[in-house]
């Protein structure tokens, strides 16, 4: 197993941001998207990493961004080191399998999130509201019900904190007209990947798309792309209404959390290594069912 990557460490290279899970390092006219080891629950991010968690969100995001280019074309141009800036070659051993080369947008202020089920925050305002993120559903609905069809509902980005979610008449106030186009693909997005994963064994209960805008005016897929990160994946072998679902996310990381005496702020408790491999069995698992191969660090890393 390779050594954990917390945090890169990359002097001669220009650090643009650095998020929960990625970071992102700026060149003339390009990004360097590199994704670490890091795992956050409840907005904090943990002291263990969890081992080629980076190489297997990378190499999801590069799947479907060869998938989905039928419908939108993303940012990303290539994870061949040999490809990169020249300047990037001496830290080519921390860069290989976990990082991507993308173009520069300038990135639309919301989340794109679709919704083909009522789960987490969609359950809970359902419970009060009937309706999530303004969309009126049926009355009756379940914890993990089949949505009558797949909604949009976008939320702002938080830098820090949770998303909020919003309605798509705010969505439209922040980002204007160009809101209709990427609901419109968002939907196109989700509806694609759904039916693809349904033949896998995989239901898609919901997911977020990020875009971005090119300097030309070219509106491209940016971020990451349907990985267990963004997305809830549940096992259709297993669906029932009414309760929550097997799922392929960090669960397992928060059930572990809300059972010990912890009050989810800085700084966090150190996890058994238990839970860091079943974490990772996890991530493992929706590698296989996505893309139907096993996950082998070692042809990537």
């Amino acid at each position: 197993m390779p050594k954990i990557l917390l945090e890169t460490n990359f002097p001669n290279l220009n650090l643009w941001r650095k998020g929960k899970v990625r970071d992102v390092y700026s060149f003339e006219n390009s990004l360097l998207m590199v994704a670490t080891d890091r795992i956050s629950a409840f907005d904090v991010i943990m002291n263990e990493g969890i081992p080629t968690k980076g190489m297997l969100l990378t190499q999801l995001s590069k799947f479907w961004f060869y998938k989905t280019q039928h419908i939108v074309p993303n940012h990303f141009i290539s994870d061949s080191l040999s490809v990169y800036p020249p300047e990037t070659y001496e830290y080519a051993q921390e860069l290989r399998g976990r990082s991507m080369l993308v173009q520069k947008t300038n990135p639309l202020p919301i989340e794109c999130v679709v919704r083909g089920y009522l789960a987490g925050s969609g359950w809970k305002e359902y419970q009060s509201s009937q309706t999530v993120c303004g969309v009126e559903l049926p009355a009756g609905l379940q914890e993990s019900s089949r949505l009558p069809f797949p909604i949009f509902t976008p939320a702002t980005k938080a830098e820090e904190g949770h998303d909020e979610n919003i309605t798509f008449e705010q969505a439209k106030e922040i980002v204007g007209p160009i809101a209709d186009s990427v609901k419109k693909i968002s939907l196109e997005l989700y509806n694609f990947a759904s039916s693809y994963l349904e033949q896998q064994g995989i239901i898609l209960a919901d997911t977020k798309f990020e875009f971005g805008i090119t300097d030309n005016g070219v509106l491209l897929l940016i971020d990451e792309a349907l990985t267990p990160d963004s997305s809830r994946y549940w096992l259709q072998s297993q669906y029932s209404v009414g309760t929550s679902q097997y799922n392929f996310d960090k669960q397992v990381l928060r059930d572990y959390l809300e059972s010990i005496p912890w009050n989810k702020q800085y700084p966090p408790p150190t996890l058994p290594e238990e839970i860091l491999e079943k974490v990772l069995e996890k991530y493992k698992e929706a590698f296989s069912y996505v893309t139907g191969e096993m996950f082998h660090w070692e042809q990537y890393g």
